[in-house]
């Protein structure tokens, strides 16, 4: 369960991310309420999973998730560069996770 819980915090911070970039675009009080539920959700959720999972590999994990899921989302939605490179090094950040957890 606690795997679970952390990667839903990973997309909770992926989430709010994205609202940061809604908020600085167009300075509205919605995208500014749901950065700060997803950034609250995403804490308690990564909070709840280092119960279970040691710290190092808790953060390194929802960070990575963030990043990914940040990278992903301006490719997607806001016309973000998609260069190869970029892209090579997102799949670098995800093996570099599912390492993590083999060896957890």
């Amino acid at each position: 369960m606690a795997w679970i819980a952390l990667i839903t915090a990973g997309l909770f911070e992926t989430f709010g991310v994205a609202m940061m970039n809604q908020y600085s675009m167009s300075r509205n009080w919605k995208p500014l309420a749901l950065l700060l539920v997803g950034f609250c959700i995403s804490l308690f959720l990564l909070d709840y999973s280092m119960h279970t999972i040691s710290m190092g590999t808790a953060y390194a994990i929802w960070t990575g998730i963030g990043v990914v899921g940040g990278t992903i989302v301006g490719m997607l939605f806001y016309g973000e560069s998609r260069n190869w490179k970029r892209i090579l090094f997102i799949f670098i950040i995800l093996c570099a996770s599912v390492g993590l957890k083999i060896v957890s």
